[in-house]
């Protein structure tokens, strides 16, 4: 199709210039025969500058060579190339501040600015989770769309599912700029954002519109595709959470939370509750274990009191820090039990500077720590948590994960879903493709025949 454009192109060139020579020359004869005194006549008509030939004909050329590409190959090669392509643009994000880095990313995905993954997951990649089908267990964690601005955009990327948030129920700026420190050879990085949100009015609209559109493509894939089954949760292809915070300066964080699952839960296929940041004071304290049972009870109470469908109120999910003692995580494990919430995230950033990390001066900024440091304190806290709560709640495993094989030892360690972001940040839109391919080719390589199998691997008795 490409090529067509172009020769199209070309001939619109060649017929505009041959009408331009045609109304110098009647021009020229209306002027000899209102006049006896001789024109001054050009002695040349003007032609594209030497730089405009070269232009005009480098433009055709590529044109005519990527139509011949897009023509020739098939609809999977062409979208790899599309994502391999990402790796060429991305290292440029690394010379800009990191906020403003991070604002142009959610920015282009918003617009639409990304490649759209069109090559199916791989089958061994599939489960079902909460009633909820996902194509694979990859995540985007909260934290990179925080105001719900680019759902389609990164759903389309190729991630099994994604988590929007924190989102606070009234707008806040969060901490001071600067906030966000890279640490590049470590792979990690340090923030202290505290929370920023355009809060959950802004935020509600977004989803609001998004579902709407999501439910409408939903229908017309139903309608035409007959029998099959379409992925994804309520809101239509893609599994979307939404993560819930409190604002720094309120003293009733139940009621905070409270006011976020009356105002979003109708557009989320799972909510979570953020108790575990370390950048809004006083908020871990909310993992003790009464604080805990008194916060889950009242918004569960708030959830359940509305009216819902068939497909029933979202989970609930806890999201906790890497940063707790034995005591502290026995006390989670069993308010999760006794309550049955729906799940636990584990785990939010670090505010501890493990090796290499503690060598860098960077490490002294003040905040939690998030990337490849991160992945061996987080995988321990994840395993004991599934021995504590025996398996019986869906975890999902965040902090560290950068490849197919750091995403597998999470399963074996008892995360049945897995999220990341700092790698994203790094890696950018070809890591995904990448991870799904060696996730599998690890379950593969284990004799495991589905996730299900791996789940726990590493915690049950030999």
């Amino acid at each position: 199709m490409a090529a067509r454009v172009a020769m199209k192109f070309m001939k619109e060139c060649f017929v505009s210039r041959k009408l331009k020579s045609n109304n110098i020359t009647r021009h020229y004869c209306a002027t000899a025969s209102s006049s006896t005194n001789p024109p001054n006549i050009p002695k040349k008509v003007p032609h594209f500058s030497k730089k405009g030939r070269l232009l005009t004909g480098a433009t055709i050329g590529l044109l005519i060579g990527g139509g011949a590409y897009a023509s020739t190959v098939d609809e999977a090669t062409f979208c790899g190339w599309l994502f391999n392509a990402t790796k060429l643009v991305n290292p440029f994000f690394a010379f800009l501040d990191p906020e403003v880095a991070h604002r142009l990313a959610v920015s282009a995905a918003a617009r639409g600015w990304v490649p759209i993954e069109k090559r199916p997951d791989p089958p061994i990649l599939e489960l079902e989770v909460w009633g909820r089908r996902f194509s694979n267990p990859i995540g985007l964690s909260a934290g990179f769309d925080k105001n719900a601005e680019a759902v389609e955009g990164l759903l389309g990327l190729g991630f099994g599912f994604v988590e929007v948030g924190s989102v606070t129920p009234v707008p806040q700026e969060g901490n001071p700029k600067p906030r966000i420190f890279r640490l590049p050879k470590e792979g990690a990085i340090i923030n202290r954002c505290g929370f920023n949100s355009e809060g959950i009015v802004a935020v509600a609209k977004r989803l609001g519109t998004q579902h709407g559109k999501r439910k409408l493509e939903t229908s017309s894939t139903t309608s035409s595709a007959g029998d099959e089954v379409v992925h994804g949760g309520k809101a239509g292809p893609g599994i979307l959470g939404v993560n819930l915070g409190k604002n720094k300066t309120s003293e009733d964080a139940a009621a905070d939370y409270v006011q976020g699952v009356h105002t979003l839960s109708q557009y989320a296929d799972y909510l979570v509750i953020n108790i575990s940041s370390p950048n809004t004071p006083g908020l871990r304290q909310l993992q003790g274990r009464k604080q805990l049972k008194d916060l889950v009870k009242k918004i569960q109470a708030a959830r359940d009191e509305m009216q819902w469908g068939e497909e029933g109120p979202p989970p609930l999910l806890v999201k906790i820090a890497p940063d707790l003692s034995k005591q502290d995580l026995e006390d989670i494990a069993a308010v999760a039990l006794a309550l049955r919430v729906d799940g636990l995230i584990i785990s939010n950033t670090t505010i501890q500077r493990p090796d290499p990390v503690s060598k860098n001066p960077v490490s002294e900024e003040t905040g939690g720590l998030s990337g490849k440091p991160l992945f061996d304190l987080s995988t321990n806290i994840l395993k004991d948590m599934y021995i504590l709560t025996k398996g019986k709640i869906p975890l999902i495993g965040c902090g560290g994960i950068s490849s197919g094989e750091d995403a597998y030892k999470k399963i074996r360690a008892g995360a049945t879903l897995v999220q990341l972001y700092t790698a994203f940040a790094y890696g950018g839109p070809a890591l995904i493709p990448t991870m799904k391919a060696e996730l599998a080719q690890c379950l593969e390589r284990g004799g495991y025949k589905s996730i299900y199998e791996a789940v726990g691997a590493d915690c049950r008795q030999p």
